[in-house]
């Protein structure tokens, strides 16, 4: 058993069941001083006053952390990455900075196209080192869990090197596996973009089924439109996958709408949302998972208009979007600290978007992503003395503690 006390405050996110939205987003089930979370194998056993807590330990073997005055909350929970990839994309960060976009950078070869270069050529070990270095980091964060796409190899065996590291990495990060096969066209395939769709609907789905649990599609001008989208995601569900989609990022395409429609588990970034396709989201069980660390990274001047949508009742979640192009980070505390200087969100809002809203995104929200009994014990300790200031340090790790499934990860006490 382990026991962790002595916290300024337990930031637990409990509440009732499924996901947090408009003034719920709010409530962060906040406990003071005097309070202990107590954990028993991989699960939370009780979380309350110190005194009742404490009784549940008489007579068992139990090591006891002192959380010395700290923040102790949910770890995060990231719903959307790119995390395996064979190198960074300096010569798009270059271009970038000489006033180059999205479009033209991926027109003269670069975006996603160079990193489907860079992943082919790859050897499988060499991916997985790579990415059980960046779990490290992602852990040493806060991140708990990480969805990771595939989507850099474009072809059968790529796509599945990509899905089988994930599967084999050794590390305490738990990875949530989600095929991206429909991320760009395929090369080969840049006349024939109805024979690479057949392949992705005959092949790749069908035989990568059994390696991820959801089917993402980037569903915009330039990359798949929304009937393409529409044929690919309903072959995913047909075999078993949920669905999640990037939707409404560069241009307004009815992404979101085809992902409400659908029964998406997430539609994601929404940039160019409009007021309908909020309607539609507002009631239903889709998330909206927005990445604005792909907004910071592209100098974008326009970011999700997230306080309109949790006004409206939609149910956000936030995310990294770690990637090699548009989002190089696994810092979660700065991507609260966007959501919150430049979306306008309470620091209550972004931590909901960030932990139980975030398990939702993925499907895991009666598993994870907040401090209860009977739910896996993922928690972190941050050194400060108000939750407030995880927002308000930006870019600043004050991640102390890790604890992923009752395992301590790593404790500077």
């Amino acid at each position: 058993m382990l026991l962790i006390i002595n916290a300024a405050q337990i930031v637990t996110m409990s509440g009732p069941i499924g996901p947090r939205r408009g003034k719920a987003m709010g409530e962060i089930g906040c406990l003071g001083k005097d309070h202990a979370v107590l954990m028993n194998g991989e699960k939370i056993e009780a979380v309350g006053p110190y005194a009742q807590v404490r009784k549940k330990t008489e007579g068992r073997q139990v090591q006891e952390l002192d959380a010395a005055g700290r923040v102790m909350m949910p770890g995060f929970v990231d719903s959307h990455s790119h995390a395996v990839f064979a190198a960074s994309r300096l010569k798009d960060f270059e271009m970038r900075a000489q006033g180059a976009g999205y479009e033209q950078i991926a027109a003269q070869g670069g975006g996603i196209k160079r990193s489907v270069e860079d992943l082919r050529a790859a050897p499988e070990k060499n991916l997985e080192v790579h990415l059980e270095r960046w779990a490290r980091r992602a852990l040493s964060y806060g991140i708990t869990t990480m969805e990771i796409k595939s989507g850099y190899g474009l072809e059968l065996e790529a796509e599945r090197k990509m899905l089988s590291v994930m599967a084999s990495v050794k590390t305490p990060l738990e990875i949530i596996p989600t095929f991206l096969g429909a991320h760009a066209l395929a090369k080969e395939y840049e006349a024939d973009r109805e024979g690479y769709i057949d392949y992705l609907c005959e092949r790749m789905i069908p035989e990568l089924s059994g390696l991820a649990k959801f089917c993402d599609i980037f569903c915009d001008e330039g990359y798949f439109n929304r009937d393409e989208a529409r044929r690919i995601l309903l072959r995913a569900q047909e075999l078993g996958y949920g669905l999640k989609l990037h939707a409404e990022q560069l241009h307004h395409t009815g992404g979101a709408y085809l992902g409400y429609k659908l029964g998406a588990v997430s539609v994601d970034h929404l940039d160019c949302i409009t007021d309908g396709d909020m309607k539609f989201l507002a009631g239903s069980d889709t998330m909206a998972t927005l990445c604005p660390g792909s907004n910071f990274f592209l100098a974008t001047k326009r970011y999700p208009p997230a306080r309109k949508m949790i006004d409206k009742g939609l149910a956000v979640a936030l995310a990294t979007d770690f990637n090699p192009g548009t989002s190089p980070t696994v810092n979660m505390s700065f991507i609260l600290s966007l959501a919150v200087n430049q979306m306008k969100l309470k620091p209550e809002e972004a931590l909901v978007a960030a932990t139980i809203n975030g398990a939702h995104a993925l499907a895991l929200g009666r598993k994870l992503g907040s401090l209860e009994a009977g739910k896996q014990a993922d928690l972190i300790v941050l050194d400060v003395s108000d939750y407030r200031e995880i927002p308000y340090y930006f870019a600043v790790n004050m991640v102390c503690g890790v604890v992923k499934k009752g395992h301590v990860v790593f404790w500077n006490g």
